[in-house]
């Protein structure tokens, strides 16, 4: 039997297993992956000299109606991801609001210092001084 021939028997034995959830040397994962190491073949023997067995193994697991490992795999992380840009997004709207407020008092404390510095530049300013509050330690 030519080697071609002999690896598409075992691609197709392969496949069978799988997809009849009896992998013997593979996790059983409906990809590709999973189906070169279970025929024991590069995977490039499936994606350039056998892509009609990738496809018709595609096909069956499509046929099934489940989504592949790697799609369920995807789609939770799409979730997390969601998840993470709508966190993320609550978080950056804070910061602007935060960012927005400190600019305002930057703002006042600049005037009012420059209102101070103006005063002292005057002859004969008068400086009160205000009692210092102390600040209780912080527990800890």
């Amino acid at each position: 039997m030519s080697g071609a021939a002999d690896e598409r028997d075992r691609i197709r034995a392969a496949m069978d297993r799988i997809l009849t959830g009896r992998p013997e040397r593979s996790n059983g994962a409906l990809t590709i992956v999973a189906l070169a190491i279970e025929a024991g073949v590069p995977r490039n023997a499936l994606t350039q000299r056998h892509l009609d067995l990738k496809n018709e193994f595609y096909a069956k697991v499509k046929e099934r109606g489940q989504p592949t490992d790697a799609e369920t795999r995807l789609r939770k992380q799409v979730v997390r991801l969601k998840e993470l840009r709508e966190k993320d997004k609550a978080e950056l709207e804070q910061l602007r609001a935060d960012v927005a407020g400190l600019v305002r008092v930057v703002n006042q404390l600049t005037l009012e210092n420059r209102q101070l510095r103006e005063h002292l530049s005057t002859p004969n300013p008068v400086v009160r001084v205000f009692p210092v509050q102390h600040m209780p330690p912080e527990p800890g």
